[in-house]
């Protein structure tokens, strides 16, 4: 089974897999960087788990849960 975003926890790094959703969104994700083969890190997440921080590519990036959830990891 297939991890996504929204299951990593802090301090957790992995490698994009595939962006899904609909093509607006997944449009959206893919022009902020996160395209197959980014290797990404948790920072943190927000106590009641939504929104949460990433890094990568150098930058610091805020998602929400809904769209981590359509982010698959290797």
């Amino acid at each position: 089974m297939s991890r996504t975003l929204a299951q990593l926890r802090p301090g957790e790094r992995a490698c994009i897999r595939a962006v899904a959703g609909d093509a607006e969104a997944t449009r959206r994700l893919m022009d902020l960087g996160l395209i197959r083969g980014t290797t990404l890190e948790v920072i943190r997440v927000a106590p009641l788990g939504d929104p949460l921080e990433v890094r990568l590519r150098g930058f610091m990036l805020t998602l929400r849960r809904a769209e981590a959830e359509h982010i698959t990891l290797d």
